[in-house]
């Protein structure tokens, strides 16, 4: 699995608001793999060299180029993927201004926010995986194996066991909240502050549980 960016115009708002998403969560980048979603843009070589060369100024090292259509690239830039699923990680804009549910898809009416923007995994998460959803709540279905992580912007809700690492309100969402039915978690964490698992409570262990942020510590609670 890797991750995909897809800049958009202007170039310098975009890029504003990666540089603001990346100072909250610095290091999220290093050594992921990184694909350059070129489909909005539909550059020529020599922007699409620059777009690189700002990624690598910010440590993201772009490994391959998705664009629909184009056939080949200069051999300086990184090869064009081929064969593959897309998965899209939209970074949001510096002047978009935070909704008052998790995440929105061009809505006007606040209520659909929620709905519109949560992420459902029917599946569960395995061991290895990284599954990222900026601007919303992720709920999954079943379990989150350990050495896999779950990235929300909003808050994150397990149905399974967690045994992973999860991320609550990674683009600074102070409110947001960890849920799971049994937690055997790795790590977790809210909106940058975390909680590893030698710094848990025995009696939190195996537990159904909730963790949130109070004061700059992130609490965990059971569940009844």
């Amino acid at each position: 699995m890797a991750f995909a960016l897809a800049p958009e115009a202007p170039l310098d708002e975009w890029f504003g608001g990666l540089d603001d998403w990346t100072a909250n969560s610095p290091g999220f980048f290093a050594g992921r793999p990184v694909v350059l979603d070129l489909n909005l843009l539909k550059p020529n070589d020599a922007e699409i060299a620059e777009l690189v060369a700002e990624f690598s100024r910010r440590g993201i090292r772009i490994y391959a180029i998705d664009e629909a259509g184009r056939e080949d690239l200069d051999p300086s830039l990184p090869p064009l993927l081929k064969g593959a699923r897309p998965v899209t990680v939209d970074v949001p804009r510096a002047d978009d201004k935070p909704a008052p549910e998790p995440e929105a898809v061009v809505t006007e009416e606040p209520e659909d926010l929620e709905a519109a923007n949560t992420l459902i995994l029917d599946q569960p998460v395995r061991s290895g995986q990284s599954i990222y959803h900026p601007e919303g709540d992720i709920v999954v279905l079943g379990s989150v194996a350990s050495g896999s992580e779950v990235i929300a912007g909003g808050s994150v809700h397990i149905y399974g066991t967690l045994r992973g690492r999860a991320f609550a309100g990674a683009n600074g969402k102070e409110d947001a909240r960890i849920f799971c039915r049994r937690n055997e978690a790795e790590l977790l964490s809210v909106d940058g502050w975390y909680r590893t698992a030698e710094d848990m409570e025995a009696t939190h262990i195996g537990r159904p549980i909730q963790a949130y942020l109070e004061g700059g510590v992130v609490c965990v609670t059971t569940l009844n």
